[in-house]
């Protein structure tokens, strides 16, 4: 069974920095495209940046220009660089498949906050 291992989250102020990354093990990775989805308190999960197998990143437009995607097939490993962050991307941060599976990780909360 695929497992997602999210971490990297934590308290920043506005403006600041975070990079999340996620160990996925139990499938194939390289082949897949991977994807970043966030979960805010009252809100449903919703998609934030997709990988493709080339490497080429997709995002929501609430982040664009803000975060980037990347992946390192050797490690299993995605990543989500999120810069100039605000109050509005406070949630739980998950990774897993596009199209996601049943399978999702503890994820990783990232709070934004002065």
């Amino acid at each position: 069974q695929v497992q997602f291992v999210e971490s990297g989250g934590g308290l920043v102020q506005p403006g600041g920095s975070l990079r999340l990354s996620c160990v996925v093990s139990g499938d194939i990775f390289s082949t897949r495209v991977m994807a970043w989805y966030r979960q805010a308190p009252g809100k449903e999960r919703e998609l934030v940046a997709q990988i493709l197998r080339t490497a080429i990143g997709n995002y929501v437009d609430s982040v664009k220009g803000r975060f980037t995607i990347s992946r390192d097939n050797a490690k299993r490993t995605v990543y989500l660089q999120m810069n100039s962050l605000k109050s509005e991307d406070t949630a739980v941060y998950y990774c897993n498949f596009f199209p996601p599976s049943n399978s999702w990780g503890q994820g990783t909360q990232v709070t934004v906050s002065s």
